[in-house]
């Protein structure tokens, strides 16, 4: 049966995979909008172990992947603005935008909260201060950014399948 973070606050091992994965092991995550859950388990286990194809790889965040921000429904046009102003991302073209359903309407995630994705036409030179200014951001519940967590990357390619390890345990 599955088990919660309430009954079992400390994990062995969180194996995950990503939409995006930087030179310098940082992630994006949360395509499929439920990164702020995904971050919690992963801050709670000792290990972080990621696993996705080649074409996942990158070498820098930002053009690659928009980076997802869970923002909270009231103010959220206010929250969007204001993401695009982060000093943080000025030098990485971010064109932040709702995340719309293919059927119509705002894409709700499971806490109910909108998504805002941040499409970036250059690379983001520094997901650290990227992450930190989101999340002093008032409106922004959580973002797609995970810095420096992973323990390893498993990639698998053409050639086969590589780990790289971050020497993070």
């Amino acid at each position: 049966s599955l088990s919660t973070l309430a009954s079992h606050p400390n994990i062995d091992v969180c194996i995950d995979g990503a939409d995006a994965v930087d030179a310098n092991l940082n992630i994006i995550k949360g395509g499929g909008g439920a990164h702020l859950r995904e971050k919690m388990v992963a801050e709670a286990a000792a290990r972080l172990v990621v696993i996705v194809d080649e074409s996942k790889m990158c070498e820098s965040l930002g053009p690659s992947f928009p980076l997802p921000v869970e923002v909270t429904p009231f103010g959220h046009l206010h929250t969007l603005r204001r993401i695009g102003q982060l000093h943080s991302l000025s030098g990485s073209a971010a064109a932040p935008y709702l995340r719309q359903l293919k059927a119509g309407g705002l894409y709700t995630t499971d806490n109910g909260n909108y998504i805002v994705d941040v499409a970036c036409g250059k690379p983001i030179a520094d997901t650290v201060a990227v992450a930190a200014e989101l999340s002093r951001l008032t409106g922004v519940v959580a973002h797609g950014l995970f810095n420096q967590m992973a323990s390893e990357v498993i990639v698998a390619g053409k050639d086969g399948v590589s780990v790289i390890k971050s020497g993070r345990q």
